[in-house]
């Protein structure tokens, strides 16, 4: 298996900035977005130094080194006024001295026309005055290769070729640590290696092990972007086992393995997860207010199961002046 560099910069919340608009391009449309696609593009949305590292750990692209990743809404616009927008375009760098600009295309297909991405990256780096990376990403090897070769733009001197990630280039990841560690890149893996058993088991039990606090959405990441064929064998593995509920997949068929043909286990596995998210909210609500919750209170409202009880503490969190009122 590929060796991943594990280590991660820390790196501040994403900055969403105003629309970049691109004029004067024409554009031809393509086929209308996959539940995959729009996943892909959550996934890098939600985190997007994974393109970063994808790019600089995956395929050796020298990117700048910087703990300042933007987030930009790139709208495309024709001569008719006609918006579409990029996948995803991000910049790196100060806002006021960008170094370096990532355009992200998810393609499940050929039929974008591949000048078009040098069309793109042209616009761009005449914006913005930087350097720019055009990264595709698709589930199909043959896609991520045709959009791999150096494109002949027509212009003389400018020879584009974009940077192109497929199914060889993501790595199997069967060590429940390692994909713990890059629950992001783990659940890139289940989508192109997920007819292997151990990728997802090795995936679940990364989601029943780690701390991240956002790991209950990686499994409907997975899930959303995997094909029909490896959801059986993930919905095989949640109803065969004890794993925790993750998800609204998760919930849905939470204890069935155990109570095969009963209501009981999805009727609780949904109220555990619903009391598990009012516990938090409360916890939240307070951390926001400025309280210092000791442990033995954050205990006693984490073990709570009473959805009512939860519900009146989440209304005085908001109001309370202490948390000794709270539970009075």
């Amino acid at each position: 298996m590929q060796k991943i560099d594990t280590r991660r910069p820390t790196v501040p919340p994403a900055i969403t900035r105003m629309p970049i608009t691109f004029s004067d391009l024409h554009v031809t449309m393509s086929a209308m977005p996959s539940p995959r696609h729009d996943t892909l593009v959550k996934l890098f949305h939600d985190r997007p130094q994974l393109v970063v590292e994808i790019l600089r750990d995956l395929m050796g692209e020298d990117l700048p080194c910087t703990p300042l990743i933007q987030i930009e809404k790139a709208t495309f616009n024709t001569r008719n006024s006609d918006d579409i927008e990029a996948d995803l375009v991000l910049t790196l760098g100060p806002p006021q001295s960008l170094t370096h600009a990532v355009i992200v295309e998810i393609q499940q297909d050929k039929s974008k026309e591949p000048r078009q991405l040098a069309r793109y990256a042209a616009s761009l780096w005449l914006m913005l005055k930087c350097d720019v990376t055009v990264l595709v990403i698709s589930a199909d090897q043959g896609v991520a290769d045709h959009y791999a070769q150096p494109i002949d733009t027509g212009l003389a001197g400018y020879r584009f070729q974009a940077r192109a990630l497929g199914p060889d280039g993501i790595p199997a990841i069967t060590d429940p640590q390692q994909a713990a560690e890059r629950l992001d890149l783990a659940a890139m893996s289940v989508m192109v290696h997920g007819l292997s058993r151990k990728v997802v088991e090795a995936f679940a039990i990364a989601l029943a092990d780690t701390r991240d606090e956002h790991a209950p959405k990686y499994y409907e990441y997975a899930y959303s972007m995997a094909a029909p064929e490896i959801r059986r064998l993930m919905e095989e593995i949640m109803t065969s086992t004890d794993w925790p509920v993750y998800s609204p997949f998760a919930r849905e068929h939470y204890g069935r393995g155990l109570e095969e043909g009963h209501n009981k286990g999805k009727a609780e596995g949904r109220t555990a997860g619903k009391a598990e998210e009012a516990a938090r909210s409360v916890l939240l609500v307070l951390t926001a207010r400025g309280f210092d919750i000791p442990e033995d209170t954050r205990a006693r409202i984490i073990s709570c199961t009473d959805l009512d009880q939860l519900e009146t503490w989440l209304t005085c969190a908001a109001t309370t002046q202490n948390l000794h009122d709270l539970f009075n």
